[in-house]
């Protein structure tokens, strides 16, 4: 038997079956249309919020990476809960523009970015967080063929790392950012060409669930930024320092302390260095906000039993969920949490495997599982689905398509 990951708290039951926003999981799928289906929860993602900010300083910002999740409704909600979107992609950028958010409260990062993508978030105003001193010239030049002031900040690849983060996004040789000892020269070169100057965006891992190590990393932030900023004769208007807070995946995983986290954040701003004292704050959050608020549901269409173990084949699979089957960077393959939606709370009767209907053996959601019984129309459930799922996973393998979302 191999562990599954713990349920996150806030689901409720209605008659035996799994419920989310008043709704059995057998009413969800039937008004979705059919399985797959993601199902992400309004109450679930507006009282992580709610915690989040009433955990952390006033003066923080709170910022969605879109990645996690654009789903339009879901967007669309978001919008109404945090301060500013941060984007990777043009076509990100659009989504954010088409959802109803104002430039003003964008920022754009990601390495490699095209001619056209810093034309087009130039144009809209939205702010680049520049990613190399090559990238800084073309927005410069962009801007100046078009007489426009662009809003520009720069990524910093620090000197350190984020301790215990499951994908170590700074510290030593990155393609994100530019390494620390070369932003004084760029930030000077930013401010001298007449650009409007909005500061750092200083991004160390994800996924992080150690509390001491978030704090640390924070401080380390805010001494890198001041000491940039000393070194480059410049301000810094707006920080954005980044995320990583991590949610619990797999068994054993323990939730990240973000009251400790606050608190200590809370310390530091009451002592910040002369040169931080009028900056704006931003954390930048994904799958905090939103992974722990979604699952997603696949129907068994088959159980079968091969040299004595049963499986569970379902209409799902990895090309929605990519990340539950283990292939989006996971080294050892763990179970993330999953049930039999429609038996939600039966005590456990068997160990399976839960597949999907690809024709590769990648193709898992959960195995060797302690489940209750599940047989052939039964729904599978797979949590902390809210987050990298549909849009982080190959929908098109294999002629699948992809999957019916819905926020309730």
């Amino acid at each position: 038997m191999k562990p599954t990951g713990p349920i996150p708290p806030g689901f409720a039951t209605i008659a035996g079956e799994l419920a989310v926003g008043g709704l059995t999981a057998s009413a969800l799928v039937e008004e979705a249309g059919g399985t797959p289906l993601f199902v992400y929860s309004r109450d679930m993602i507006l009282a992580r919020i709610s915690a989040l900010r009433a955990a952390m300083p006033a003066r923080l910002k709170i910022h969605y990476a879109m990645k996690a999740n654009p789903y339009r409704d879901l967007l669309g909600f978001m919008l109404e809960l945090v301060d500013g979107l941060d984007v990777a992609s043009q076509g990100e950028l659009a989504k954010a523009i088409a959802t109803g958010t104002t430039p003003d409260k964008v920022s754009f990062a990601g390495p490699g970015k095209r001619d056209e993508e810093l034309r087009f978030a130039i144009h809209l105003g939205a702010t680049l967080n520049l990613e190399s001193a090559n990238e800084a010239e073309r927005a410069l030049r962009i801007a100046g063929e078009a007489g426009i002031m662009p809003r520009l900040a720069i990524r910093v690849n620090p000197d350190f790392e984020m301790r215990g983060s499951g994908m170590k996004m700074g510290g030593g040789a990155k393609p994100f950012g530019v390494d620390a000892a070369e932003v004084p020269a760029l930030a000077r070169r930013i401010v001298d060409a007449g650009a409007e100057w909005r500061g750092f965006h200083i991004y160390t891992g994800s996924q992080a669930l150690d509390a001491d190590a978030v704090i640390e990393t924070q401080g380390n932030v805010l001494e890198l930024a001041a000491r940039l900023a000393g070194e480059a004769g410049v301000d810094v208007p707006h920080l954005n320092m980044g995320g990583g807070f991590g949610i619990p995946y797999f068994d054993k995983d323990q939730p990240l302390d973000i009251a400790r986290v606050g608190a200590a954040l809370d310390a530091r701003f009451a002592s910040l260095p002369p040169v931080l004292q009028d900056t704006e704050f931003a954390i930048e959050l994904g799958r905090y906000l939103v992974g722990e608020a979604g699952i997603y549901l696949a129907r068994v269409v088959d159980r079968k039993v091969s040299y004595g173990v049963t499986y569970l084949v379902t209409d799902g699979g990895l090309h929605h969920q990519l990340a539950a089957s283990g292939n989006f960077g996971t080294v050892v393959r763990r179970n993330y949490p999953v049930a039999v939606a429609n038996r939600f709370g039966a005590e456990p009767e068997e160990e399976v495997n839960v597949v999907g209907c690809l024709c590769t053996p990648l193709d898992r959601l959960a195995d060797a599982a302690l489940l209750p019984r599940a047989d052939v129309g039964d729904l599978i459930a797979v949590f902390c689905a809210g987050a990298y799922g549909a849009s982080a996973s190959p929908a098109e393998f294999l002629g699948q398509g992809p999957a019916r979302e819905m926020l309730v």
